[in-house]
């Protein structure tokens, strides 16, 4: 209850105060991202809970409230490099300079596209990705965005990075599965996981019940870490574009703090042009550095204002800071080297953050939302994309590619879909035991529409809601 209270005060925060209209609206685009990621849990975890339920080795009542709370573990240590890399997607800054009311119309176009299209796939039981749905309508409000304001509405070189994410991971779990079913059948020959369970007493025995409920438990980890933060990402979009001057830089980071990451920046500049005068990456450093030292230093004497210079200036920086460390004939030394990365990165991470209460807000959406609604995917997952029944080696194999692929893909910021990498995964596994011919033909169009629709159609939605709501601004 706290933490309602305490969302219902935000439009407060610092020297904000929104109107009563946007305050309004400012809730409602609070709820829509709560709700999103609810719909995410039971639409994309029940991909983790699936071959538990099908295997038997766990019960729905207790494999469903299992994968629920290891979803939100993974939300609360995933980080937020995810989180940022979807953020990094859009125009930020220009959305920060104009009025609060262009936020909104960006903000609730992104969400209800994405909560519209999620809800009707998870309705006919067809596993789709909600990263993809995220995107697509981010890209959709992000075109409509530079309709109407000009400048660039998206990051394309961002966009084709996560792009060929989300195309290759499903590539990669589909063949990773078909090797690691060809190992478990010709080298180990364990013929104890190829069994298909008989009726529901039919248990798998319990070193394989563990591997199949360790590898359940990885996967719901691993999707909270990546699919988590993208409701992070959507959290801070909010908070960012309604209340920019409380949002736009980690406000808890002090002044002092940050210069002093500014000084320790200064100092290895300073000794590399007294070694190297004239050098051009460092003077413009240099100048870049003591332009934020400035403006940190006359912070409270320019009011809110200057939150929005010192994030861009501090981006600035560290742009530079990564292309000086990383130049081919660069004069710094290893420690120099060290010390100068280790300051950019620090004055980074006061922009790429996310508030522990957002987090931990996520984190109780995703968790609460595997908890409901899960049984429509988990049929089309267990019993649908093959001809035959799981078997435990088939269950393990797409756990295993299916958490291996997304934590690989947290650990660099990328977001993947784990409906993607699963069911491609469980489709490999069944290729590997009869061929091709054991895959439902059917299911797997289906499936594919989704996976070609899924873009287009939530970009379409994103812009024509941003160009509806827009009418009224």
């Amino acid at each position: 209850m706290s933490m309602i209270f305490a969302l219902i005060r935000l439009p407060y925060i610092g020297d904000v105060n929104l109107s009563t209209p946007i305050t309004i609206i400012f809730i409602l685009c609070l709820v829509a991202v709560v709700g999103f990621e609810f719909v995410n849990g039971f639409h994309d975890t029940a991909n983790a809970v699936a071959t538990v339920i099908y295997t038997r080795a766990l019960k729905p009542m207790v494999a469903v409230p299992w994968s629920g709370a290891f979803n939100f573990l993974g939300v609360l240590a995933g980080g937020v490099a995810v989180a940022m890399g979807i953020l990094k997607l859009l125009p930020l800054n220009e959305i920060m300079s104009l009025p609060v009311t262009v936020g909104a119309c960006f903000v609730l176009a992104v969400l209800l596209a994405s909560i519209v299209w999620n809800l009707g796939t998870w309705y006919l039981g067809i596993p789709c990705s909600s990263s993809h749905t995220l995107i697509g309508a981010m890209i959709g409000a992000g075109l409509a965005f530079t309709l109407y304001y000009g400048g660039p509405g998206v990051n394309w070189s961002k966009a084709g990075e996560i792009g060929m994410s989300l195309i290759l991971s499903p590539l990669f779990g589909f063949f990773a599965a078909v090797l690691l079913m060809f190992f478990l059948k010709n080298v180990l020959k364990a013929n104890s996981l190829f069994h298909v369970p008989q009726g529901e007493d039919d248990k798998p025995p319990i070193l394989i019940r563990l591997l199949l409920i360790t590898t359940c438990t990885l996967v719901s980890f691993f999707h909270g870490s990546n699919d988590g933060q993208k409701g992070v990402g959507l959290l801070m979009l909010i908070l960012i574009a309604f209340l920019p001057a409380s949002f736009a830089i980690d406000r808890t980071v002090s002044d002092t703090t940050l210069l002093t990451y500014v000084n320790n920046s200064e100092q290895v500049i300073q000794r590399t042009l007294s070694a190297h005068p004239g050098d051009a990456t460092f003077m413009s450093l240099d100048s870049s550095m003591t332009n934020l030292r400035t403006q940190i230093e006359h912070k409270s004497e320019a009011g809110n204002t200057a939150v929005f210079g010192i994030r861009k200036q501090i981006q600035k920086v560290a742009k530079q800071t990564a292309a000086a460390i990383a130049a081919p004939n660069s004069p710094l030394s290893a420690e120099d080297k060290a010390t100068l990365s280790k300051s950019g990165k620090d004055l980074n991470k006061t922009t790429e953050y996310a508030p522990i209460w957002a987090i931990a807000t996520i984190s109780l959406s995703l968790g609460i939302g595997t908890m409901i609604g899960w049984k429509r995917i988990v049929v089309t997952i267990g019993e649908k994309i093959g001809k035959e029944h799981l078997n435990y080696a088939q269950g393990a194999t797409a756990e295993i590619v299916a958490a291996s692929t997304i934590g690989l893909s947290t650990w660099f910021g990328l977001p993947v879909s784990t409906t993607h990498v699963l069911s491609s995964g469980i489709a490999g596994a069944m290729v590997a035991s009869k061929g091709s011919g054991n895959l439902n033909n059917g299911t797997l169009r289906n499936i594919a529409m989704a996976w070609i629709l899924t873009l287009p159609i939530s970009l379409g939605l994103a812009f024509g809601l941003f160009a509806l709501f827009h009418l009224f601004v």
